[in-house]
């Protein structure tokens, strides 16, 4: 098998696998919207860390891997840890107060925040090109933040729309400190200690105004804890076979979950400005990756003639 067969290969696998991460974690999602109109977004925030950790710790010792869970760099872990809850918080009153849909539509902006921070954090280098695609993307933001009717200013101060835009940067800079901390620490102690970080440190806040759980939300929570854990995993197994610019941009497809869980569950769609938000955003996350993917062609073309 030459090398363009077995990149092929790896990258259907992983398309796959990533197609199941975004279903996974948008039933998770759905699952965040039902809990957040009867539980403060701080305590869901708590319970989504609480009801995944027994799983985590079922899989690091099926791993056989705790021998590299307490071998890290704890200021990191403990600032991917305060990003965790503030990032489930924010996304929780995002879905809380708008649909499915048009709060993917604004988390989308998450890959070019990325992509922007990754210049003075990591010290990559940006093309100009791209910083066209992140200008033109958070034009694409402001147009989905726009209700119908209403001027810019106004439409800006959503509550729903602030918060899923909080929740994205929380998620760009934890990702961009993911990729720091995975230089020397295992993905099972990333994953191990955001999940204590984030029933701990949720919990601990959220205590004062605890909702008691009712009974009725037992199959809630259990679901909470599957999906989320599945999705996790899925989306570990999509980008260890698969080329990252291959499989990115199949992350769009949460969109048509988000839009087939509105309607079947909420009865509601998205208005006209999210549709043409989404299209840009969208437009230029993919650019980035198909650029990217270029430029890494390039240089393997360069370096290997």
């Amino acid at each position: 098998m030459d090398r363009h067969t077995h990149n092929a290969a790896g990258n259907l696998r992983s398309i796959v696998f990533m197609l199941l991460a975004v279903g996974f974690f948008a039933l998770m999602d759905a699952v965040l919207k039902t809990l957040s109109a009867r539980y403060p977004a701080l305590q869901i925030a708590a319970l989504r860390g609480i009801t995944a950790l027994p799983l985590v710790l079922l899989y690091i010792t099926w791993r056989g891997a705790w021998g590299t869970v307490l071998k890290v760099r704890w200021p990191l872990h403990l600032l991917r840890g305060v990003l965790g809850i503030a990032m489930l918080a924010m996304f929780t009153l995002g879905v809380r107060e708008l649909p499915l849909s048009a709060a993917y539509t604004l988390f989308f902006i998450s890959p070019l925040l990325i992509t922007a921070l990754s210049v003075p954090v990591l010290k990559e280098r940006v093309p100009p090109a791209h910083w066209w695609a992140i200008g033109i993307g958070f034009i694409g933001v402001l147009i989905a933040l726009r209700p119908s009717g209403e001027d810019l200013t106004t439409g800006f101060v959503t509550l729903g729309g602030l918060a899923t835009l909080g929740a994205a940067l929380c998620y760009a800079i934890t990702a961009v400190a993911g990729r720091l901390v995975s230089r020397t620490d295992s993905s099972e102690s990333m994953v191990l200690s955001m999940m204590v970080l984030v029933a701990v440190g949720a919990g601990a806040l959220a205590w004062p105004d605890w909702v008691a759980i009712q009974r009725s939300d037992t199959w809630l929570l259990l679901a909470l804890a599957v999906t989320g854990f599945c999705g996790q995993l899925a989306i570990t197994e999509a980008f260890r076979h698969g080329q990252a610019s291959a499989v990115a941009p199949f992350e769009y497809s949460a969109l048509a979950w988000g839009l087939g869980l509105d309607w079947l569950i909420w009865h509601t769609l998205p208005e006209s400005h999210t549709w043409l938000g989404a299209a840009i955003i969208i437009g230029s996350g993919l650019y980035l990756v198909r650029r990217e993917k270029r430029i890494t062609e390039a240089h393997a073309n360069a370096e290997h003639p």
